[in-house]
């Protein structure tokens, strides 16, 4: 029986042995109703660092109250995702606004300008709960102004990769979150909303001899002055540098220079560019693949909230289940290896690696996308070996045990 299916029935357990406390039951019935409901993602971040503008870019149109729906990919129904835009997580946020998402919210983007200011403590809030800290699988890390790390010139989003490559495997980090992505969300909402006249302006400005332009874009207090002579007028100018930061508007004239003479084509290279591409495939990987799991995550945070608000005799046999179920729930260890894989945080060789994130369901989880045409005796008996081998590191060691659990699952007939 699979995590989800396991947890639900646990939870139907828990609605009978509740059954004479109305707020017990009202909470075990929301948990219940929540993994028929789409996944829900929360945008979280201190002031200034870019959630609304960052659900905008997901969504492709301005957010829409606390929630937005979200298709994650092409094919996929919109209502598999719900963004959440939550109130700014700063130094004095109220421990309630805090523990509100952390109960609401199934898996969470955490929003950060530069990992100097970086302040983890939200993370590890997150993550202080008993059925938390055991499946800590649930957030991404945003690196949300990605073109401020590399000081705003057109290829900022490259150099803020290589800034999330090392921060990614950051030991801190790494024990809080799947991953770490840099997106120039600015870049990306406005890639996602181009205009016709935001294009028509533009292309007009491409046209400006180099230069004459080059120097009025080292800085927007220069790019918007009246003295400049330019085909578009200081307002116009203004609205752009609004909506695209002076990074975007400089790419953009770059791209149009190259041959985006379109509305689509420009809007078509913005937006890989911005970073947005790389997290749109970060969350349909890490969560809208695996949300059934995600679910039964916050599901069984749910339970360990009543049985600890209202302990009972009778519900006893329910917290030994629920630790059964988190000292056994390879899901989600099959969710942090294949973060750890992906990241670098672990390291296989090329093949090894591929061959390991096919085998934990990260390029699918049915058993038919997992196993390929590999036997699956063959799989066991080569990651057993992989688990044993004396000239691997630790760490490689217990990843490959990972991959040899999910080999035996399926050799049992249980995925």
């Amino acid at each position: 029986m699979s995590l989800a299916a396991t947890t639900r029935a646990v939870l139907q357990e828990a609605v009978d042995v509740y059954q004479d406390s109305p707020r017990a039951t009202s909470w075990l019935q929301r948990q219940l109703t929540r993994f028929d409901d789409p996944l829900r993602l929360a945008v979280v971040g201190p002031q200034g660092s870019g959630r609304t503008t960052l659900v905008t870019a997901l969504a492709g149109e301005p957010g829409q109250g606390e929630m937005t729906w979200f298709r994650t990919s092409p094919g996929r129904s919109p209502d598999e995702l719900m963004l959440m835009d939550t109130p700014a997580i700063d130094g004095g946020a109220a421990p309630s606004t805090i523990e509100g998402i952390c109960m609401d919210a199934d898996a969470v983007l955490y929003l950060v300008r530069r990992p100097s200011e970086a302040n983890l403590e939200f993370l590890h809030t997150l993550q202080d709960h008993p059925v938390a800290r055991a499946a800590a699988v649930n957030a991404l890390v945003v690196l949300s102004r990605a073109d401020e790390l590399g000081g705003g010139r057109v290829d900022a989003v490259i150099s803020a990769r290589q800034v999330a490559r090392r921060y990614r495997v950051a030991p801190e980090v790494e024990r809080l979150c799947q991953d770490v992505v840099p997106v120039a969300g600015l870049l990306a909402a406005a890639g996602r909303t181009l205009t016709e006249a935001e294009f028509q302006a533009l292309g007009a400005l491409a046209g400006v001899p180099r230069e004459e332009l080059e120097p009025r874009l080292l800085s927007a207090d220069r790019f918007v002055a009246e003295d400049f002579p330019a085909p578009v007028a200081a307002a116009g100018r203004a609205a752009l540098i609004e909506r695209f930061g002076l990074f975007g508007v400089r790419l953009a004239l770059t791209l149009i220079r190259r041959g985006a003479n379109t509305l689509p084509a420009l809007a078509g290279q913005l937006v890989p560019r911005s970073g947005l591409t790389d997290l749109r495939d970060a969350i349909d990987g890490y969560f809208a693949a695996r949300r059934e799991v995600l679910k039964a995550r916050s599901a069984l945070i749910g339970l360990e909230v009543v049985l600890r608000m209202e302990p009972r005799p009778a519900a006893a046999p329910l917290a030994t289940e629920l630790e059964r179920l988190l000292a056994g729930a390879h899901d989600f260890r099959e969710l942090r290896l294949t973060a750890a894989l992906r990241t670098g945080r672990t390291v296989f060789p090329a093949e090894v690696k591929s061959e390991a994130l096919r085998l934990i369901g990260a390029t699918g989880t049915s058993r038919a996308e997992r196993l390929g045409a590999d036997p699956v005796l063959l799989a066991v008996r080569r990651w057993r070996d992989h688990a044993e081998n004396p000239e691997l590191s630790a760490r490689e060691r217990r990843a490959a045990a990972v991959v040899l659990r999910s080999c035996e699952a399926m050799a049992n007939g249980s995925v």
